[in-house]
């Protein structure tokens, strides 16, 4: 599989000279099959740039959004391919008690927040819940389950020929109970083994410790959280707005520092827009 970040930022998109070498756009991954399907990680403001790159004569193309809160969902007003008449878009994420996925994005997808409702798209887009248990999407098997974030949110594990991503962007790990292991954090079983696990990284551990219950994770317990999990390589995600490339510098220096004394089986990477992973069996390696 082939992994591009399009979108690294969270909360709220923050470009900047301050912010260049990270980015500034919210969270929006692609991934490429090796039979060429197209999978799309959340929609933040990153996938207008990402929808442009996709061909027309693209079949089909699935976003799977962890949740509806606005920079996970920003980008798909400005998505190339929902303007297209040909293809399919085929729209997943995390169910409701309440309205079905299609109603709950239809409040931003319509005026007054968007002068464009989704009845009025060209291409052939579908909404669709996602199952509880793994599900194929041509090459890829996808399994989502849910994480402690507020609102109805998951997490992701994509699979393909035995390589492994996992994508939890927002993500407070809590345990299930006092004394149990770590198969009891929330996210566990989606990041175990990963070749590639994109994490929330959000916070420094002294903001952490001030907004404990707002869904995201310091640095510290992102590498811990790898760590525990066995996964290969992880990529600090999410970065705060506040959080300049200066200070993301040094916080992706710890956070590597944090993994070596931890045992360093876990490589750290802080993401940045346009990087670029291989990710197959035998390993994941940045190439960009």
């Amino acid at each position: 599989m082939i992994v591009r970040l399009w979108g690294t930022r969270g909360s709220l998109a923050s470009s900047g000279p301050d912010t260049v070498g990270y980015g500034g756009n919210t969270s929006a991954v692609e991934i490429r099959g090796r039979d060429g399907g197209c999978l799309t990680l959340d929609a933040g403001t990153g996938l207008r740039r990402l929808g442009v790159m996709i061909p027309p004569e693209t079949d089909r193309i699935d976003i799977l959004l962890t949740h509806l809160h606005m920079d996970h969902i920003q980008g798909l007003g400005f998505f190339a391919p929902l303007f297209r008449p040909t293809g399919e878009v085929h729209v997943w994420g995390p169910p409701s008690t309440t309205l079905d996925l299609r109603s709950r994005l239809a409040r931003y997808l319509s005026p007054p927040l968007f002068p464009v409702r989704i009845r009025d798209l060209e291409a052939r887009v579908m909404f669709h819940d996602v199952p509880d248990g793994p599900f194929s999407i041509g090459s890829f098997q996808v399994t989502a389950d849910s994480v402690v974030h507020p609102g109805p949110t998951v997490g992701y594990r994509i699979e393909e020929h035995g390589a492994v991503i996992a994508y939890l962007p927002d993500h407070e790990p809590a345990l299930g109970g006092s004394g149990r292991g770590p198969q009891w954090t929330s996210g566990f079983d989606l990041a175990a083994g990963a070749d590639l696990l994109i994490h929330d990284a959000q916070y420094t551990p002294a903001e952490r410790a001030e907004r404990v219950g707002w869904g995201h994770s310091s640095v510290d317990e992102a590498v811990a959280f790898a760590s525990d999990a066995g996964a290969r390589r992880l990529v600090l995600f999410h970065h705060d707005p506040a959080h300049d490339d200066a200070m993301l510098d040094r916080l992706s220096g710890a956070a590597a520092e944090h993994a070596r004394a931890l045992g360093g089986r876990t490589a750290v990477t802080g993401g940045r827009e346009g990087d670029v992973y291989h990710v197959g069996a035998a390993a994941a390696a940045a190439t960009g």
